[in-house]
Protein backbone atom coordinates (compact mmCIF):
# COMPACT_ATOMS: atom_id res chain seq x y z
CA UNK A 1 0.00 0.00 0.00
CA UNK A 2 1.23 3.47 -1.02
CA UNK A 3 2.43 5.53 2.13
CA UNK A 4 0.00 8.01 2.63
CA UNK A 5 1.25 11.71 3.13
CA UNK A 6 0.56 14.52 5.82
CA UNK A 7 -1.71 16.19 3.83
CA UNK A 8 -3.57 13.31 2.41
CA UNK A 9 -4.64 12.29 5.50
CA UNK A 10 -5.21 15.85 7.04
CA UNK A 11 -7.84 15.81 3.69
CA UNK A 12 -8.93 12.20 4.43
CA UNK A 13 -9.82 13.00 8.29
CA UNK A 14 -11.47 17.26 7.86
CA UNK A 15 -12.65 16.57 4.58
CA UNK A 16 -13.82 13.01 3.26
CA UNK A 17 -17.79 13.88 3.19
CA UNK A 18 -17.31 16.28 0.88
CA UNK A 19 -14.33 14.35 -1.27
CA UNK A 20 -17.36 11.50 -1.35
CA UNK A 21 -20.24 13.66 -2.37
CA UNK A 22 -18.42 14.95 -4.93
CA UNK A 23 -17.69 11.73 -6.47
CA UNK A 24 -21.09 10.64 -5.81
CA UNK A 25 -22.41 13.53 -7.73
CA UNK A 26 -20.50 11.77 -10.78
CA UNK A 27 -21.40 8.40 -10.46
CA UNK A 28 -18.15 7.52 -8.48
CA UNK A 29 -17.48 5.84 -5.42
CA UNK A 30 -14.20 5.48 -3.56
CA UNK A 31 -12.76 2.30 -2.56
CA UNK A 32 -12.52 3.64 1.37
CA UNK A 33 -14.99 5.98 1.82
CA UNK A 34 -13.24 6.57 5.01
CA UNK A 35 -10.35 7.64 2.91
CA UNK A 36 -11.28 9.02 -0.51
CA UNK A 37 -8.38 11.19 -0.62
CA UNK A 38 -5.21 9.76 -2.89
CA UNK A 39 -1.89 11.14 -2.72
CA UNK A 40 -2.04 12.62 -6.11
CA UNK A 41 -5.28 14.43 -5.48
CA UNK A 42 -4.00 16.03 -2.51
CA UNK A 43 -1.23 17.57 -3.88
CA UNK A 44 -2.99 18.52 -7.42
CA UNK A 45 -5.12 20.52 -4.79
CA UNK A 46 -2.25 22.01 -2.92
CA UNK A 47 -0.06 22.82 -6.23
CA UNK A 48 -3.98 24.30 -7.45
CA UNK A 49 -3.93 26.52 -4.10
CA UNK A 50 -0.56 27.55 -3.91
CA UNK A 51 -0.87 28.93 -7.67
CA UNK A 52 -4.25 30.57 -7.03
CA UNK A 53 -1.97 32.50 -4.01
CA UNK A 54 1.39 33.15 -5.74
CA UNK A 55 0.55 34.65 -7.96
CA UNK A 56 -2.81 36.34 -6.86
CA UNK A 57 0.41 37.97 -4.52
CA UNK A 58 2.45 38.77 -7.55
CA UNK A 59 -0.61 40.19 -9.69
CA UNK A 60 -1.24 42.81 -6.67
CA UNK A 61 2.53 43.61 -7.33
CA UNK A 62 2.35 44.62 -10.94
CA UNK A 63 3.30 48.29 -11.89
CA UNK A 64 4.34 49.92 -14.75
CA UNK A 65 6.57 52.30 -13.54
CA UNK A 66 8.02 49.91 -10.23
CA UNK A 67 8.56 46.02 -12.20
CA UNK A 68 9.43 43.54 -9.67
CA UNK A 69 11.97 40.47 -10.79
CA UNK A 70 8.90 38.32 -10.47
CA UNK A 71 6.89 40.62 -12.78
CA UNK A 72 9.84 40.75 -15.02
CA UNK A 73 10.36 36.49 -15.17
CA UNK A 74 6.44 36.32 -15.71
CA UNK A 75 6.65 38.77 -18.24
CA UNK A 76 9.85 37.25 -19.95
CA UNK A 77 8.06 34.01 -19.76
CA UNK A 78 5.04 35.68 -21.62
CA UNK A 79 7.62 36.51 -24.52
CA UNK A 80 8.91 33.08 -24.61
CA UNK A 81 5.64 31.50 -24.66
CA UNK A 82 4.30 34.32 -27.27
CA UNK A 83 7.47 33.14 -29.78
CA UNK A 84 6.91 30.02 -29.74
CA UNK A 85 3.57 30.26 -30.87
CA UNK A 86 5.13 32.22 -33.64
CA UNK A 87 7.46 29.34 -34.31
CA UNK A 88 5.10 26.52 -34.69
CA UNK A 89 2.60 28.50 -36.71
CA UNK A 90 -0.06 29.60 -34.49
CA UNK A 91 -0.32 33.26 -36.39
CA UNK A 92 -2.11 36.08 -34.17
CA UNK A 93 -2.34 33.81 -31.11
CA UNK A 94 -1.63 35.88 -28.67
CA UNK A 95 -5.10 35.01 -27.09
CA UNK A 96 -4.06 31.16 -27.27
CA UNK A 97 -0.89 32.31 -24.51
CA UNK A 98 -3.18 32.51 -21.03
CA UNK A 99 -3.87 28.68 -21.43
CA UNK A 100 -0.11 27.57 -22.81
CA UNK A 101 1.16 29.48 -19.82
CA UNK A 102 -1.23 28.07 -17.31
CA UNK A 103 -0.78 24.49 -18.59
CA UNK A 104 3.25 25.21 -18.49
CA UNK A 105 3.28 26.86 -14.95
CA UNK A 106 0.43 23.50 -13.79
CA UNK A 107 2.83 20.94 -15.21
CA UNK A 108 6.38 22.68 -13.58
CA UNK A 109 4.65 23.22 -10.11
CA UNK A 110 3.76 19.59 -10.09
CA UNK A 111 6.98 18.30 -10.96
CA UNK A 112 8.97 20.76 -8.63
CA UNK A 113 6.56 20.18 -5.90
CA UNK A 114 7.72 16.81 -4.88
CA UNK A 115 11.32 17.99 -4.29
CA UNK A 116 9.95 19.52 -1.32
CA UNK A 117 10.24 16.92 1.57
CA UNK A 118 7.09 15.66 2.88
CA UNK A 119 5.38 16.33 -0.55
CA UNK A 120 5.12 13.94 -4.24
CA UNK A 121 5.00 15.32 -7.62
CA UNK A 122 1.76 14.55 -8.46
CA UNK A 123 2.85 13.92 -12.13
CA UNK A 124 4.17 10.76 -11.64
CA UNK A 125 0.84 8.89 -10.85
CA UNK A 126 -1.11 8.52 -14.21
CA UNK A 127 -3.93 10.45 -13.55
CA UNK A 128 -2.48 13.98 -13.23
CA UNK A 129 -0.46 13.64 -16.65
CA UNK A 130 -3.71 11.88 -18.25
CA UNK A 131 -5.57 14.98 -17.38
CA UNK A 132 -3.69 17.52 -18.80
CA UNK A 133 -3.23 15.30 -22.02
CA UNK A 134 -6.92 15.28 -22.22
CA UNK A 135 -7.27 19.31 -21.75
CA UNK A 136 -4.57 19.53 -24.64
CA UNK A 137 -6.92 16.88 -26.66
CA UNK A 138 -10.44 18.72 -26.14
CA UNK A 139 -8.90 22.18 -26.52
CA UNK A 140 -6.95 21.67 -30.03
CA UNK A 141 -9.92 20.21 -31.57
CA UNK A 142 -12.18 22.52 -30.23
CA UNK A 143 -10.05 25.40 -31.73
CA UNK A 144 -10.02 23.15 -34.84
CA UNK A 145 -13.96 22.84 -35.37
CA UNK A 146 -14.39 26.67 -34.16
CA UNK A 147 -11.79 28.27 -37.17
CA UNK A 148 -12.72 25.47 -39.39
CA UNK A 149 -16.38 24.27 -38.91
CA UNK A 150 -16.85 20.78 -38.77
CA UNK A 151 -16.92 20.49 -42.34
CA UNK A 152 -13.47 21.74 -43.46
CA UNK A 153 -11.93 20.40 -40.43
CA UNK A 154 -13.27 16.97 -40.95
CA UNK A 155 -11.59 16.78 -44.28
CA UNK A 156 -8.47 17.06 -42.34
CA UNK A 157 -8.80 13.29 -40.97
CA UNK A 158 -9.57 12.32 -44.72
CA UNK A 159 -6.14 13.04 -46.81
CA UNK A 160 -4.73 15.39 -49.60
CA UNK A 161 -7.11 13.17 -52.36
CA UNK A 162 -10.68 11.50 -52.20
CA UNK A 163 -9.42 8.06 -53.06
CA UNK A 164 -6.75 7.99 -50.14
CA UNK A 165 -9.93 8.83 -47.52
CA UNK A 166 -10.77 5.21 -46.65
CA UNK A 167 -6.87 4.69 -45.66
CA UNK A 168 -6.55 7.89 -44.32
CA UNK A 169 -9.48 8.19 -41.85
CA UNK A 170 -8.60 5.24 -39.57
CA UNK A 171 -5.11 6.20 -39.59
CA UNK A 172 -5.90 9.78 -38.33
CA UNK A 173 -8.51 9.11 -36.10
CA UNK A 174 -5.77 6.11 -34.40
CA UNK A 175 -2.89 9.10 -34.48
CA UNK A 176 -5.16 11.59 -33.00
CA UNK A 177 -6.44 9.38 -29.69
CA UNK A 178 -2.29 8.51 -29.57
CA UNK A 179 -1.88 11.82 -28.73
CA UNK A 180 -3.33 12.32 -25.40
CA UNK A 181 -1.64 8.83 -24.51
CA UNK A 182 1.57 9.67 -25.87
CA UNK A 183 1.82 13.09 -23.49
CA UNK A 184 0.36 11.19 -20.70
CA UNK A 185 2.97 8.55 -20.93
CA UNK A 186 6.07 10.51 -21.84
CA UNK A 187 5.18 12.93 -18.86
CA UNK A 188 4.79 10.37 -16.25
CA UNK A 189 7.21 7.75 -17.39
CA UNK A 190 10.07 10.29 -16.76
CA UNK A 191 9.02 11.93 -13.53
CA UNK A 192 8.31 8.49 -12.21
CA UNK A 193 11.56 7.45 -13.13
CA UNK A 194 13.67 10.75 -11.69
CA UNK A 195 11.69 10.05 -8.63
CA UNK A 196 12.46 6.01 -7.99
CA UNK A 197 16.61 7.50 -9.20
CA UNK A 198 16.85 10.10 -6.41
CA UNK A 199 14.82 8.23 -3.73
CA UNK A 200 16.97 4.89 -4.62
CA UNK A 201 20.62 7.67 -4.06
CA UNK A 202 18.94 8.70 -0.98
CA UNK A 203 18.64 5.08 0.69
CA UNK A 204 22.03 4.75 0.03
CA UNK A 205 23.87 8.46 1.14
CA UNK A 206 22.69 11.85 2.31
CA UNK A 207 26.10 13.44 1.07
CA UNK A 208 26.60 14.74 -2.26
CA UNK A 209 24.96 12.36 -5.04
CA UNK A 210 21.70 12.98 -4.01
CA UNK A 211 21.87 16.66 -4.67
CA UNK A 212 23.45 16.08 -8.44
CA UNK A 213 20.09 13.80 -8.73
CA UNK A 214 17.97 16.37 -7.08
CA UNK A 215 19.59 18.87 -9.50
CA UNK A 216 18.53 16.61 -12.29
CA UNK A 217 14.99 16.01 -11.10
CA UNK A 218 14.66 20.16 -11.62
CA UNK A 219 15.89 19.94 -15.05
CA UNK A 220 13.99 17.08 -16.17
CA UNK A 221 10.77 19.43 -14.33
CA UNK A 222 11.48 22.35 -16.66
CA UNK A 223 12.03 20.16 -19.49
CA UNK A 224 8.79 17.76 -19.64
CA UNK A 225 6.70 21.41 -18.56
CA UNK A 226 8.44 22.94 -21.78
CA UNK A 227 7.66 19.67 -24.15
CA UNK A 228 4.53 18.93 -22.67
CA UNK A 229 3.54 22.82 -23.66
CA UNK A 230 5.75 22.54 -27.40
CA UNK A 231 3.63 19.49 -28.40
CA UNK A 232 0.21 21.47 -27.36
CA UNK A 233 0.95 23.92 -29.39
CA UNK A 234 2.06 21.92 -32.34
CA UNK A 235 -1.55 19.99 -32.07
CA UNK A 236 -3.40 23.22 -31.95
CA UNK A 237 -1.12 24.90 -34.61
CA UNK A 238 -2.04 21.83 -36.96
CA UNK A 239 -6.26 21.99 -35.89
CA UNK A 240 -5.97 25.72 -36.74
CA UNK A 241 -3.93 25.67 -39.95
CA UNK A 242 -6.57 26.21 -43.33
CA UNK A 243 -4.46 23.97 -45.62
CA UNK A 244 -3.91 20.42 -45.54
Amino acid sequence: MHHELWITAFLNQFLAGPANALLAAFGLHAENPARPWNNFQAMQLLVFVLMLIVFGIVRSGFSVQAPTKMQHLLESLYTFLRGQTDEVGIHHGGHLVPFFGTLFLFVLFCNLIGIVPGFESPTMFPPVPLGCALATFIFYNYLGLKKQGPIHYGAHFLGPIPVMAPIMLPIEIVSHLARPLSLTVRLYANMFAGEQVTIAFLGLTYVLVPAVFMGLHVFVSFLQAYIFTLMTMIYVSSAMESEH
